[in-house]
């Protein structure tokens, strides 16, 4: 399997398609996911090139996975989440859908189940707002 660079986390990347944006430096991109399982679900996408871990550059890991760990404590300030779920996907089988590695985290609530990934869209103005509060904390 080959890299398309015309996958929906590469136009975002690029500008050509609008996100609601937590955090961007040279290394990656924090956006919240529109489809979220729980309130403030977030996606961290390295903008190296590659499709998923299995063909990522390590040095390109190497330089994400810092920042997933401050997400992932930010979203927990923000949120208020007892636990954050951290999920990553290699290949159709296994339940990816964009092949641009990324990386999921999903505050879980005690006694809250997380809905199904894609099963709805979120409200734009809620996602604007909480992007604000998550970039805030980071």
């Amino acid at each position: 399997m080959t890299y398309d660079p015309s996958n929906i986390f590469a136009k975002i990347i690029a500008g050509e398609i609008p996100s609601h944006k937590v955090f961007e430096d040279d290394t990656a991109l924090v956006m919240m996911d529109i489809f979220p399982q729980s309130r403030g679900h977030t996606l961290v996408i390295p903008k190296a090139q590659s499709r998923n871990l299995l063909d990522a550059d390590p040095a390109a890991l190497s330089a994400v996975m810092p920042l997933v760990q401050r997400v992932a404590k930010a979203l927990m300030q923000t949120t208020k989440a007892g636990g954050i779920r951290l999920a990553q996907f290699n290949e159709a089988p296994a339940g990816q859908t964009v092949f641009h590695l990324h990386f999921h985290l999903i505050p879980a609530f005690e006694g809250v189940a997380m809905g199904a990934h894609a099963s709805g869209r979120a409200d734009d103005a809620e996602l604007a707002q909480l992007a604000k509060k998550i970039a805030s904390n980071l």
